[in-house]
């Protein structure tokens, strides 16, 4: 039965940044809801692209029978954009406006760390006459939800993703080579390391494991390189790498520059476009040019897998969570429980709803909103290196696997050791 108090009422839903499986889902979820709850529903197209040039007319009223079953397919029927209204207080001033002139009441923002942030000024910009809901999604999966939840998607783009890679074992171990995968994960590298562990590739590098805050293409040819050794001298000439994009954010923007290939450009958000990093390219034409030196010529083939995984129709994990997450956040904002907090994050912890105020996702260093990392100091990631294939700390120190390690890489074992014996903690 509807609520006829709420009968007045109108709730906006949009859609920011890169698309994840589930945001219909969403949408379809809060529509329902909120329609019985006696609201009327608006659909903002294209996220804020339009509502910060004060446009009204990118918007379609949603109704119950045309979301019933959206949420099995991938995609967002709101479509979405990277705009970012954050660049200037007129931008923040059009998205007040043009909300208002639609008579929102409230607003459900889907989207990953740069959406959210982007309400929490409009939030701000309202001064609390528009109440906001965000729902997190990602599939990077670096949004700090309560009890480590997952953001929706990710677990459906690694369910994909590791499809995927579990074809390019079969490919290299068919035609004996290698392939050096990038990973989305502008700042974790849960995707990259998730599909690798699930799909048991041959190694996963991602830039928490290096802990100094620059990284150098020298490191991580260095943990790769070894890593091809190591397999070969086991009797393997194959394999399957996974890189998380966002060891490119972490490298050194001057030494980017000296290397062929690697366009620096930037997003609305100020964030290097990782794309044109072509991370994979550069790691693959570095090892190539390392095996030449040694006379040897190895089979390597680089690919991105991310946009394949973005729109891919939810498991049921995401199906089931994202209807949660829309039902939460309409109940969020009629709930007078919360009135006094006019925008926060939408999750569930224990199967409860758990609202999170914007205010205290804020990084107090950044200024934008914290990033969940992967912790390398827990078990499972124990786990996750145990069953790769990487030099470590014995292959040093036992004499006779640094001999058979040393010859497969055409070094003495004392030149092997102090060339990469740095990366497992022996100094020369």
């Amino acid at each position: 039965m509807s609520d006829s108090k709420n009968r007045s009422k109108t709730l906006g839903i949009l859609v920011g940044g890169g698309p994840a499986p589930g945001i219909n889902g969403v949408i379809g979820a809060a529509t329902i809801e909120a329609r019985v709850r006696g609201l009327k529903v608006l659909g903002l197209y294209d996220g804020y692209k339009w509502l910060e040039q004060g446009i009204t007319s990118y918007v379609k009223e949603l109704f119950i029978p045309e979301v019933s079953r959206i949420h099995f397919t991938g995609g967002s029927i709101l479509r979405t954009s990277r705009a970012n209204p954050t660049k200037s207080e007129q931008k923040l001033k059009n998205c007040v406006k043009a909300l208002t002139e639609l008579g929102i009441d409230y607003l459900v923002t889907i989207g990953g760390d740069d959406t959210a942030f982007s309400a929490t000024k409009i939030a701000e910009m309202s001064e609390g006459r528009i109440r906001f809901a965000h729902v997190p999604k990602t599939i990077d999966n670096d949004l700090p939800l309560p009890s480590n939840m997952p953001t929706f998607g990710y677990e459906t783009a690694r369910h994909v993703g590791v499809g995927l890679v579990h074809n390019l074992m079969e490919d290299a171990k068919t035609t004996n080579r290698w392939y050096v995968v990038v990973c989305m994960g502008r700042k974790a590298g849960h995707l990259a390391l998730g599909m690798a562990k699930a799909a048991g590739a041959t190694l996963a590098v991602i830039a928490e494991e290096f802990p100094n805050e620059k990284i150098t293409v020298r490191e991580v040819c260095d943990v790769i390189e070894t890593a091809m050794i190591k397999r070969r001298a086991l009797g393997s000439e194959h394999g399957v790498v996974l890189l998380a994009e966002g060891i490119a954010e972490r490298f050194d923007v001057e030494e980017l520059k000296t290397i062929p290939g690697a366009m620096i450009e930037y997003d609305e958000y100020g964030n290097i476009r990782l794309a044109e990093v072509e991370l994979g390219k550069i790691v693959k034409l570095e090892l190539e040019r390392r095996f030449a030196e040694r006379g040897e010529k190895m089979s390597l083939v680089e690919l991105n897998i991310g946009y394949e995984l973005r729109c891919a129709p939810p498991i049921p994990f995401d199906c089931e969570y994202v209807r949660d997450l829309g039902y939460n956040a309409v109940k969020y904002l009629l709930d007078p429980t919360y009135k006094d907090y006019p925008a926060a994050l939408i999750c569930k912890e224990g199967g409860n709803l758990k609202p999170i105020l914007f205010k205290d996702l804020i990084d107090p260093k950044t200024g934008k909103t914290r990033v969940r990392l992967v912790d390398v100091h827990t078990e499972s990631y124990e786990v996750a290196q145990g069953y790769m294939i990487r030099l470590r700390k014995s292959d040093i120190e036992d004499r006779e696997q640094l001999n058979i390690l040393a010859k497969t890489a055409k070094m003495t074992p004392e030149s092997f050791q102090d060339r990469y014996g740095y990366l497992v903690g022996v100094k020369k």
